[in-house]
């Protein structure tokens, strides 16, 4: 299987939509090259705009575009577009309605070098809390490709989730996606349901090997859209579970365990084991190594659901 970063993808997928489609720009805050929005510079250098390090400003500038009838895909990394501009996205594109796309890259703890104060882990929370914002995380080259072009059909505030380091393609050529819709990666024969985004689809993936040696298998539902949450299926599953997993790497706080539990809640109470970073910021390191150290590795993955189901 081929490997590539989602913001590879992303960066692909965008210079394709700036040749179709000359309404499509793309705002930068001085990281075209990390993000990988230059690949539309390429393509497109007029419509490729950049605002140095003033994402407020960069945010803005989107805002306005947006009311002119663009489709301004604004780019920086997730902890600066959530975080330092999360005023300007909530009044200047949320409250409004704009149709401005979002995309953050260096995700979670795939900011590895630049640590703690660059790993957002907080950032779905944000994005989750301001009323008609769409969430999405893809979880690999293909869905995110698709999921570029989707939201430039969808007219409305989008959040897009994106990673710093090359995950395997666990979707196909024939693959469809669709904003809103979870997807079943494996129909487990075990009553046990993980739900998963991002590179953590992954993770379980291989999860799912390690704990068929201990004669457990759950279903696996990629949930790429966090919000709006596919809370048919969710309570499909949760209704048929002994208990379910959420899996992000993100804080269980406000991210998708938390929209899970909110709708379970209300409609079906079911257990729930919630695996992401707990409270906590990140640290420097290797990838693989905050993995492990933080509970999301495959095998540590696996050893928490094999706990969990003894309980």
């Amino acid at each position: 299987m081929s490997k590539r970063a989602t913001r590879a993808a992303f960066g692909l997928a965008l210079a394709q939509l700036a040749l179709e489609n000359e309404n499509v720009v793309a705002l930068s805050a001085d990281l075209a090259n990390s993000v990988k929005s230059s690949a539309m510079k390429k393509v497109a250098p007029e419509r490729h705009f950049n605002f140095g390090i003033a994402e407020a400003n960069m945010i803005g500038a989107a805002a306005g575009m947006a009311a002119n009838g663009k489709i301004p895909y604004a780019t920086s990394f997730a902890m600066f577009a959530s975080g330092r501009a999360f005023d300007q996205v909530r009044n200047m594109v949320g409250y409004p309605h704009l149709n401005v796309k979002i995309c953050a890259s260096h995700s979670g703890l795939s900011a590895v070098e630049n640590g703690a104060t660059h790993q957002a882990l907080e950032d779905m929370a944000l994005m989750r809390a301001i009323p008609g914002m769409t969430v999405i995380q893809p979880c690999d080259d293909i869905e995110t490709q698709q999921a570029v072009k989707a939201i430039s059909e969808y007219d409305g505030p989008v959040y897009l989730r994106l990673g710093r380091n090359a995950v395997e393609d666990v979707n196909d050529a024939d693959y469809q996606f669709q904003l809103g819709k979870g997807v079943i990666m494996h129909q487990g024969s075990s009553p046990i349901t993980m739900f998963a985004t991002g590179a953590m689809v992954q993770q379980s993936l291989e999860a799912l090997e390690l704990l068929k040696e201990k004669e457990i298998d759950p279903t696996l539902i990629n949930i790429h859209t966090i919000k709006p949450l596919d809370e048919q299926l969710v309570l499909e599953y949760a209704r048929k579970s002994d208990f379910i997993v959420s899996l992000e790497e993100h804080s269980i706080i406000g991210g998708l365990g938390s929209a899970i539990a909110e709708v379970t809640a209300a409609n079906c109470p079911t257990r729930q084991l919630f695996i992401g970073t707990d409270d906590v910021y990140g640290e420097s390191g290797r990838y693989e190594q905050l993995l492990d150290k933080f509970g999301l590795s495959a095998a540590a993955v696996a050893e928490r659901i094999s706990a969990f189901s003894k309980r």
